[in-house]
């Protein structure tokens, strides 16, 4: 399952309103610096470590993933597993300030913008749109990435009620991609001539 997130939170004092910290902030940078070996050693990939403040607490929002050669999602289980290890890593923060923390542990969704080669490596086999430069967006199924680029088996149109067709593969360098972004699907990724290896959707 995915859509995984889970909360740990220690001496919860203090409400308001969370502000976030601005990015590239230097304890978020610090705390990325302090996490990512744990993460590392529970095979995860640290995606981002934001800062938030709300009243006299502090929300530390971490975002962890699977390796890019890995397919499918982050388990509940296993957010809940790294969520204790990181927990107990701030708690021994010899940096640390003084105010309270929550922590809160998620894996990103399929509303997470494709823009980094790691991002398509982890999409594979999905339906994409793929935001090109200075061209129209195209629309496929991701059947592999490399170092140079993207090769998607774009979706053609079809009539209404009809199954889109195939087109044949093309390949979409790195650098004339903007952004992509994965395409919620409802049908099996077999129903299109791919195998599903990707496991369960991720939700945002």
């Amino acid at each position: 399952m995915t859509n995984a997130e889970a909360t740990t939170s220690t001496d919860r004092t203090g409400t308001g309103k969370a502000e976030a910290v601005p990015a590239h902030n230097p304890e978020a940078e610090r705390l990325h610096t302090l996490l990512e070996p744990a993460v590392l050693a529970n095979r995860l990939y640290l995606e981002d470590v934001s800062i938030h403040i709300a009243g006299a607490n502090r929300v530390v929002h971490v975002v962890v993933d699977l390796p890019q050669e890995e397919t499918g999602g982050v388990s509940l289980d296993v957010i809940a597993e790294i969520s204790r290890t990181l927990s107990d890593v701030l708690d021994n923060d010899p940096s640390t300030d003084s105010r309270p923390y929550d922590l809160e542990v998620s894996s990103p969704g399929v509303g997470r913008p494709l823009t980094e080669e790691r991002h398509w490596h982890r999409a594979r086999g999905r339906l994409v749109t793929v935001n090109v430069i200075q061209d129209d967006n195209v629309t496929g199924r991701i059947q592999s990435v490399d170092g140079g680029g993207v090769t998607l088996v774009p979706e053609l149109a079809a009539k209404k009620g009809m199954k889109p067709k195939q087109g044949e593969p093309v390949k979409l360098p790195f650098d004339r991609i903007r952004s992509g972004k994965v395409e919620i699907e409802f049908s099996r990724l077999e129903e299109a001539g791919l195998e599903n290896d990707n496991g369960p959707s991720e939700e945002a």
